[in-house]
């Protein structure tokens, strides 16, 4: 049985009410997702004698582990959207091609990515803010990590397919079966077996290929409403244009996180030297669980507006969009309220390191200034890429990390702001850029194109 009887008809019922249903697992989904590295970090925070290298060695690794996922959101954010925007036209032979497809990219660059990134982890490791005293931190992680790469993504990719067929449920469990064996994991190899960074390393590897199995088992089973078959699983140059087309949105929004990161960690490096790369391995973390609840709200409203968008409902797509943007808004001016208030108290949840907790909270409290531009962001973002605009979606991802945000990183601790300046350059580009999309979103696609061009693009089968 589904979770609802018409759990996967998204064009029935209050459209609110099928956003929490989606959000609601995918949200629990998200926070036990996070557990895979924030639990990571707050044991590799309190070990005694190497707690502050062994963190700042995690936050070096950060930009390659942003990389698999753009690679992740590629084919598994352009595939799923464009899935639940079939089923709703009917299209079930083009939504099962879709399905499989995606499986098979996902197989195959995960297999590409481990052993090029493998083969090149010191000098990326270098480049991307490493310094000799913190790289064998930091290789010792992604050298036993880079193994899941395949499993990570097949997982995660696949994962938003489950969420399509009406099964939020099922995908949470994804991530709670991998995140549970991963929290008994890692204190059994830190504590027991004394593997240090090492264990924890394996830890993740172990949950990720029990996620995929059960991700993969789910999919090919009864229980699927269209399940993924053998014959599906090939890459067809017109479903891959059209993967790629769409997923290029996500690929370049995780991307450009992995180069924002990078600048950070390098300029932190040189302006003030590791102990402020780990500051920022702090900050990343908290923003991780601070951000998982928008995330969510956005990733359950994606196929309710895509499937609601593909059946020609456009009262529903605009109403999806006003309930879901309010919900991001008010949440993320509730959480910049709560780091401004307990920014100590979250600091000292990654480390015991005296030096840390003494400069991170004042950087949490400047990187999240403003916090609830970014729900605009995130909502303009997700809206674009449900209704299959994807030339939009890359060019306000493009315009906030690679235009606004990266050049402000390097710029404004060369101006004298210091190792502050780093922390500024993000709570600036989340008003610029977040304004700028939500507006956007508003005059092209909200009070037109949804309204205008729906039949259109229904008509097309994109």
């Amino acid at each position: 049985m589904r979770d609802t009887a018409d759990a996967g008809n998204f064009a029935e019922g209050r459209v609110w009410r099928r956003i929490l249903a989606q959000a609601l697992p995918l949200t629990l989904a998200e926070i036990v997702q996070v557990t895979y590295t924030i639990v990571d970090r707050i044991y590799l925070g309190h070990l005694s004698e190497q707690d502050s290298m062994a963190l700042i060695g995690i936050g070096v690794a950060f930009p390659i582990i942003a990389l698999i996922g753009a690679f992740t959101s590629l084919y598994g954010q352009g595939g799923a959207p464009l899935f639940a925007i079939a089923r709703g036209q009917g299209r079930d032979d083009r939504a099962s091609l879709l399905q499989g497809c995606t499986f098979t990219l996902l197989l195959g660059t995960g297999l590409v990515i481990m052993a090029l990134f493998m083969a090149l982890r010191r000098p990326m490791l270098m480049l991307f803010g490493a310094s000799e005293a913190s790289y064998p931190y930091a290789d010792e992680y992604m050298k036993i990590y880079l193994l899941g790469t395949p499993f990570t993504m097949i997982a995660t990719g696949m994962n938003g397919f489950i969420n399509a067929q009406g099964y939020p449920r099922v995908g949470m469990g994804t991530t709670v079966l991998g995140a549970a064996i991963n929290l008994v994991l890692d204190p059994v190899f830190l504590f027991v077996l004394h593997w240090g960074i090492r264990g924890v390393a394996v830890a993740t590897v172990i949950s990720q290929v029990i996620s995929c199995l059960w991700v993969a088992r789910f999919l090919t089973g009864r229980r699927a409403a269209l399940p993924l078959r053998r014959e599906h699983m090939r890459v067809e140059p017109r479903m891959l244009r059209d993967i790629l087309s769409l997923g290029v949105v996500g690929f370049i929004m995780k991307a450009t996180n992995s180069l924002v990161q990078i600048a950070a960690n390098a300029t932190l490096r040189n302006y003030g030297g590791d102990l402020y790369v780990g500051a920022m391995t702090v900050v990343n973390s908290v923003r991780e669980v601070l951000s998982m609840p928008v995330t969510g709200v956005t990733s359950g409203a994606q196929p309710v507006l895509g499937y609601n968008y593909g059946a020609g409902k456009h009262d529903r797509v605009r109403e999806g969009i006003r309930f879901m943007t309010f919900a991001a808004v008010g949440y993320t001016c509730a959480a910049w309220i709560a780091v401004l208030w307990q920014a100590p108290a979250l600091t000292g949840l990654f480390t015991s390191d005296a030096a840390l907790r003494a400069i991170t909270p004042h950087a949490l409290r400047l990187y999240f200034f403003g916090f609830f531009f970014q729900a605009f962001q995130t909502s303009a973002q997700s809206t674009f890429q449900a209704l299959g605009d994807a030339r939009h979606a890359i060019f306000f991802s493009l315009l906030r990390k690679v235009v606004i945000v990266t050049p402000l990183t390097l710029l404004l601790p060369a101006l004298g702001l210091g190792v502050d300046g780093v922390f500024w350059a993000e709570p600036i580009s989340n008003a610029l850029g977040g304004l700028a999309a939500f507006t956007t979103m508003i005059r092209t696609v909200y009070r037109k194109r949804v309204k205008e061009d729906g039949a259109v693009m229904q008509g097309r089968g994109t």
